[in-house]
């Protein structure tokens, strides 16, 4: 996301309970009274711990209930750093219990710039730890600081042996890559792209076997495709698609490496189907998460005004902003911290509830599975209940004249491990933005229409506001985001926000159908642009939501088959990437941005709606290919989201899913996607271990890697859609064409009503006995009288089924049938498909 404010100085760093280098031995130590056997002078502790020397070490008993891990420290000053000299930090440490603590080497005042952070798991036995890291500046009083706060529970923590010395030897981080034939280590579908890369010196193809149960079942030669930039390797590629039985066990050989294991499944992504959408109820504000419904997973409301917390129901604004307070509870937390933001908050709910609206529109779309949430009793679908938890808070940020409030978060940083409930910083609301506004005209305008089937006074209410954002947005076109506006939480600055009217007039459109947005549309320039770069789209980039909803959404737009036109040629752009990429993704920059798994992610979804557009089969295949790069066909060999695979992410950064610093805590749910490399490398952990990593090395599975390790709802809101998009596509065969063609003609309409006749033909070559037609309104129409069929209606979903006397439909002829209808929200386009007996109809 490149959201945070970079206090953090480069450092190299390693860590380890063995010492790797030693320092020279003639270097002089830098630490003072390091061995405590006399006292503890000179060092300090904060007013709520007192030291213990009599053991010979230096002890001290930490008291339970502490928040941050700044509320407890041990610390000694003074120390001089010389700029480039690599230092050797020493000490021997216990915890009873065992506990994680921070050593840190930093700057002894705000903003306390870290020259080395690291986190030692202390045991009761003790161990010696060993940390090397180069100095970035010459400063004469740098602070050695042990923070030992943070733990609900009380435990005594002791130290010894304490040394820093320069004229160490750095050390140098080698990921573990594993085997270097690299696999889809979940599955690939049977009758779809079967790929895998392998790291190789060789420069002339390699013979290859794909094994299973020791049996060799498929044969065949790599084929050499030279340096790849991305990784500084020499790869080949390996096409054993052509083996489509399913399976599980699978491995791959070549140039005598094996690949980790692999399935080869129908079935391959339907949990993922769930878990990537199950993730958000654990990222809920102010609710409690029921530990019955995620076991492991459950914690207090956070953000409820329960001490020491501050609470989301009365938040005031940052000093000289507003005069009020707003209840801004509910909502998403947005990554690993505790704040909220508008504009990340918007991609991510419309990317939610799209996934909600191909399964309406898009012929292999299948219903998405129950979540398992506090809703799932009522009648609205789950995606769409968890979508309104996040898309109620948007609702709430907005002003009584229409403008939104651009973020909601703490006045300062917190540190990890902290529970949402146990946060108490003070919160604040931050200025208004045009871009937040934007935002919510646009989610509002699309959850009008979705929710309009099911809870209509929600999506009047919904509608309602995106009128009045759109509004207060065209009065308020330059208001933007201070890009200084960065403590406690990311600036989330965008100064150009001709994107986001683009794709709130693209929505205002689709929902209502009324002239100014149509106009809108049409007259912005960047509706003939190609607003679908190399590198994906994100939260600042919003142009390709509007335009991909006014392609796969029903609509009357006049030139609409250019749309869908524009679709298809980036499709045909990322497919280009692909084919000359060895490892297979649609995303390849000469640099990795924060975030990269998104931007994979999000031109995959791209590729997916080409081919919900088309048809056509090389964009399905292009789409799982992008999966492949996910799930271990990439540098490193791992799987970029926790729970799938053999190797995969588990210490992504965050505040409550901090296993890796607290053995009381989780890892981040299955389903999660890391954000993936960064050639940036922001964080101190990435710095000291990443440095001049070629783009797809620059990433670390850490929890303290913020820049290259951190959970979003944005990034796992297009793992959502393309993890549905791959679980429909089922064995990977192409969908049987119908023996179908559908008219449908609105004769008439009025203010909230319309007629409607249906003609269906029979296309093919047999007589059809029985027919059941099936189709999808935009929004909240509703089905009425009929004529010649039987009509039922579910939510948006409408089924007409045939009368005793037109049941037959011989090969050319047709039956022809109608209905009235009602249309609260406005549009009334015919919808895009039509299936007949669960056969896609030609239009």
């Amino acid at each position: 996301m490149g959201r945070r404010l970079v206090l953090i100085a480069v450092a190299a760093l390693a860590a380890t309970c063995v010492t790797p280098a030693a320092a020279r031995a003639d270097e002089p130590e830098q630490i003072r009274n390091g061995t405590f056997d006399t006292t503890a002078e000179p060092w300090w502790h904060t007013a709520n711990l007192a030291f213990d020397i009599s053991s010979g070490r230096l002890c001290s008993d930490v008291p339970a209930g502490t928040v941050n891990p700044w509320d407890a420290i041990i610390g000694l000053d003074g120390i001089p750093l010389v700029k480039d000299e690599t230092y050797a930090f020493k000490f021997f440490a216990t915890g009873t219990p065992a506990k994680t603590a921070k050593a840190l080497i930093q700057l002894p005042v705000d903003p306390w710039t870290q020259y080395l952070a690291a986190n030692p798991e202390l045991s009761v036995s003790g161990n010696t730890y060993t940390y090397t890291f180069t100095s970035p500046v010459d400063i004469p009083n740098a602070q050695v600081a042990f923070q030992l706060g943070g733990s609900a529970t009380a435990w005594r923590f002791c130290l010894d042996d304490v040394s820093l010395k320069g004229g160490a030897e750095p050390d140098v981080y080698k990921p573990d890559t594993g085997p270097r034939v690299r696999v889809n280590q979940v599955a690939y579908l049977p009758k779809g792209p079967k790929n895998a890369t392998v790291v190789t010196t060789s420069e002339t193809a390699l013979p290859w076997k794909l094994e299973r149960g020791g049996a060799v079942v498929a044969e065949g030669t790599t084929k050499p495709r030279g340096l790849d930039a991305s990784s500084g390797q020499n790869v080949h590629s390996i096409d054993f698609g052509s083996y489509t039985t399913a399976g599980t066990g699978f491995t791959l050989t070549a140039d005598g490496e094996t690949s980790r294991p692999f399935d080869i499944s129908a079935t391959a992504y339907e949990r993922l189907k769930a878990d990537a959408l199950k993730f958000y109820y654990t990222q809920r504000s102010g609710l409690a998460i029921d530990d019955g419904l995620r076991p492991g997973y459950g914690r207090p409301a956070g953000h409820v005004g329960v001490s020491p917390n501050q609470g989301d129901t009365e938040v005031p604004c940052q000093p000289g902003v507003c005069d009020y307070t707003l209840d801004v509870s509910g909502g998403w937390y947005d990554a690993g911290d505790h704040g909220k933001y508008v504009v990340n908050g918007g991609i991510s709910v419309a990317q939610v509830m799209s996934a909600f609206e191909r399964t309406k529109n898009a012929p292999t779309a299948r219903p998405i599975p129950g979540l398992e949430i506090p809703e799932s009793s009522d009648r609205v679908p789950d995606v769409l209940n968890e979508a309104r938890w996040e898309q109620s808070f948007l609702l709430k940020m907005q002003r009584p004249d229409g403008m939104v409030h651009h973020k909601i978060h703490d006045e300062n940083w917190t540190g990890l491990p902290l529970l949402p409930h146990l946060d108490p910083q003070k919160r604040e609301l931050h200025p208004v933005s045009t871009a937040a506004t934007l935002n919510l005209a646009a989610t509002a305008a699309q959850a009008a229409r979705v929710f309009a089937p099911y809870d209509a006074r929600y999506a009047a209410t919904n509608l309602d506001a995106a009128r009045k954002a759109w509004k207060a947005a065209k009065a308020n076109p330059a208001v933007y985001a201070s890009p200084n506006d960065g403590n406690g939480g990311g600036t989330y600055s965008d100064d150009n926000v001709t994107d986001e009217f683009y794709w709130a007039a693209a929505e205002l459109y689709i929902t209502t159908g009324e002239t100014e947005f149509r106009e809108y549309v049409l007259d912005s320039p960047l509706h003939t642009d190609d607003v679908f770069a190399e590198r994906g789209f994100n939260w600042g980039s919003v142009a390709a939501l509007g335009r991909l909803d006014l392609a796969t959404v029903p609509n009357a737009l006049p030139g609409r088959d250019a749309v869908r036109r524009s679709v298809l040629a980036a499709g045909d752009k990322y497919l280009g990437i692909i084919d000359g990429f060895a490892y297979g993704s649609p995303y390849n920059p000469d640099t990795y941005e924060w975030g990269s798994n998104s931007q994979v992610l999000n031109n995959i979804v791209v590729l997916g709606a080409a081919y919900d557009i088309s048809g056509a089969e090389k964009y399905r295949d292009g789409a799982l290919q992008g999966m492949d790069y996910l799930f271990g066909r990439n540098a490193l060999n791992i799987s970029y989201v926790t729970g799938y695979g053999e190797v995969h992410s588990r210490n992504q950064h965050s505040r409550w899913y901090a296993r890796q610093l607290n053995p009381d805590l989780p890892n981040p749910p299955a389903g999660t996607v890391a954000g993936g490399p960064n050639s940036s490398i922001q964080d101190p952990v990435a710095q000291a271990k990443l440095r001049g990593c070629k783009p797809q090395f620059c990433y670390i599975d850490d929890i303290e890697s913020w820049a290259t390790n951190e959970l979003t709802i944005n990034w796992n809101a297009p793992l959502a859609w393309a993890s549905a998009f791959a679980a429909d596509q089922g064995d990977g065969s192409a969908p049987a064409p119908g023996q179908c063609k559908v008219a449908y003609t609105v004769h008439g309409s009025w203010a909230s009503g319309f007629t409607a006749q249906v003609t269906v033909r029979n296309t093919g070559t047999t007589a059809i006995n029985g027919w059941a037609l099936k189709w999808s309104f935009l929004g909240g129409q509703k089905a009425g009288n009929t004529w010649n069929a039987t009509v039922s209606q579910d939510g948006a979903t409408v089924v007409a089924k045939n009368r005793s006397y037109n049941k037959k439909i011989p090969p050319g002829q047709t039956v022809t049938f109608g209905f009235t209808g009602t249309n609260p929200l406005g549009a009334n386009p015919a919808p895009d498909l039509f299936t007949l007996n669960g056969a896609a109809c030609a239009r």
